[in-house]
């Protein structure tokens, strides 16, 4: 064989992408998606669909995802699963890591290729890297500080990559929301999608909600008008004195990134003043762990967080075992629980807290994801849950 035949037989598979970790370990791949590098906390979602949602849920600003499942990709992307209500920003996931290379849609509501809405996104990708060891990597030694970076030529600037990762100083501390919350007041009437019809709006609206926007997304928006609200977003600075000058029935406290005391810092005073003045609240994971510190408990870094659309959680209140969707790194400590609230889920792989009601008042959260739907809709309730308890202050 000579050599030409030699180099055509076997192709040099340059790596165009690398994972490089804040301890140095380097992991060579192919790039996908945008080109350019990008620094995050990277952690492993065990989801094996929905990846569009979770890649543009603003609660992963801040973070690399490596999916545990090994084919993403092959139903394609389309502009109905967006999670950002804000369809032109772009905050959600910094880089995605998969084992293979992306396939061909094959669904009839795709639109768009994978690795083209990647690029189109901003997002850095890599594939070809072994994602079951890197998640055996992040449950051994937690969720490590890295840096994604894409070069269609190959070249990258090791050295470079390797102090930007060891620098980054991690999500702790890291208020993350003002990357991700809206800019100015908006109405949301659009109600969730059903088959054939796509989505619908809610003309006769019972309630009057303000959530505030901590990171929230769109089919958290749509589930509350699709149990008679009209939602006002409000940013996530808003004072309490705004909020209840607009006399909502309620107020939701939204999903969102990072560290949850850090955003505490302006948001826990706002939720103490709406807790104070009997307006029915409800919660959602950053907005569930702003709740807890804002009736005196507090949270704290997981090891290796929780995130995925397989995860059993146990409702105390009913005895009833739900799967959920999960994203969050940070926890409510159930230990530092103050009197008066009460915890009422519970996660069934570690135990964890995941969801608090304060006695004899109209406030309750949870850690999860009731919106997303992750195959089963077992937490659609806790929206008719919230409806019930405007309802039933409207009716006193």
């Amino acid at each position: 064989m000579t050599q030409h035949e030699n180099d055509t037989a076997w192709p040099d598979h340059k790596p165009t992408a690398l994972l490089v970790l804040a301890d140095g370990t380097v992991l060579e791949g192919f790039g996908l998606g945008a080109e350019g590098h990008a620094v995050g906390e990277v952690c492993f979602n065990t989801a094996m669909t929905g990846y569009e949602e979770i890649l543009t849920d603003p609660s992963y600003a801040g973070q690399l995802i490596t999916f545990t499942f090994p084919h993403i990709g092959n139903v394609g992307t389309n502009e109905e699963d967006i999670e950002t209500v804000n369809m032109a920003a772009t905050p959600g996931a910094r880089g995605v890591i998969l084992r293979t290379a992306i396939t061909d849609p094959s669904n009839y509501r795709a639109t768009k290729h994978l690795d083209a809405w990647l690029r189109a996104r901003g997002i850095i990708g890599l594939s070809g890297i072994d994602t079951r060891a890197l998640t055996a990597l992040i449950r051994s030694k937690g969720m490590p500080n890295a840096v994604i970076a894409h070069s269609r030529t190959g070249e990258f600037d090791l050295h470079g990559l390797k102090e930007e990762a060891r620098e980054w100083p991690g999500l702790e501390g890291m208020d993350l929301v003002p990357m991700v919350t809206s800019g100015q007041r908006f109405t949301w009437d659009e109600t969730p999608w059903a088959w054939d019809k796509g989505f619908g709006r809610q003309d006769k609206p019972e309630f009057n909600v303000v959530a505030i926007d901590y990171g929230i997304k769109r089919n958290i928006l749509r589930l509350l008008a699709g149990v008679g609200c009209k939602v006002t977003v409000v940013p996530a600075t808003t004072s309490s004195e705004d909020i209840l000058a607009m006399k909502p029935d309620g107020v939701f406290l939204s999903n969102g990134p990072g560290d949850p005391a850090a955003t505490g810092k302006y948001a826990v005073p706002v939720i103490q003043d709406v807790i104070k003045s009997g307006t029915p609240t409800f919660g959602i994971c950053l907005g569930h762990q702003m709740l807890g510190l804002a009736v005196g408990a507090k949270t704290k870094k997981m090891h290796q967080g929780h995130h995925g659309a397989n995860h059993p959680v146990k409702d105390e209140t009913t005895g009833k075992v739900e799967i959920t969707s999960m994203n969050h790194g940070f926890a409510v400590d159930e230990t530092t629980l103050p009197k008066g609230a009460t915890q009422t889920h519970i996660s069934l792989f570690d135990g964890s807290n995941c969801g608090i009601q304060l006695d004899g008042k109209p406030v309750f959260s949870v850690q999860y994801h009731p919106e997303a739907s992750p195959g089963p809709r077992d937490s659609h309730y806790l929206f008719q849950r919230f409806a019930d308890l405007m309802r039933q202050k409207k009716s006193a």
